[in-house]
């Protein structure tokens, strides 16, 4: 049950980042930042599409994804038609990883050393990484509200 809670929960926040994405009006304000603003909607959203490929889809799904954080801050102007189709690729990526896992996986600790202040098991990973997308994606609104003149 906590299984299937999870994936509706990621699929629903991630398929309201591509609606965010994509109600800027200007797609040039997705990378704008102003002011004391340091992360555009677009490094946001690269960046929740590496946190999820990384700690479930290769952590959990066993994808082989690598991870380049860096980049995920540093790189500007990606096309938005591109960042919706990374979207929907993780939206896919997360599900089938976690439709690899049984209830009882999710009690197992998570297999890669985060420190995560609360617990270490699979299904407290994957809570904190529910609430993480959740935070940036209210940024992310905010910032589209604000700043997409």
């Amino acid at each position: 049950m906590l299984k299937e809670s999870l994936k509706s929960i990621f699929t629903r926040d991630l398929n309201k980042l591509k609606a965010e994405i994509e109600l800027y009006q200007n797609e040039e304000n997705i990378w704008h930042v102003e002011k004391s603003i340091a992360n555009s909607a677009g490094n946001l959203c690269l960046h929740l599409v590496g946190n999820l490929n990384t700690f479930v889809g290769a952590e959990l799904g066993k994808t082989g994804y690598i991870r380049n954080r860096e980049l995920e801050f540093s790189l500007k102007n990606i096309p938005r038609i591109e960042l919706l189709t990374k979207v929907e690729d993780t939206i896919k990526v997360v599900n089938e990883s976690l439709d690899g896992l049984t209830e009882a996986d999710l009690s197992n600790d998570y297999p890669l050393v985060k420190v995560v202040e609360g617990g270490s098991s699979v299904a407290f990973m994957l809570i904190h990484l529910s609430t993480h997308l959740a935070y940036h994606l209210g940024q992310i609104n905010y910032h589209r509200r604000l700043l997409d003149i």
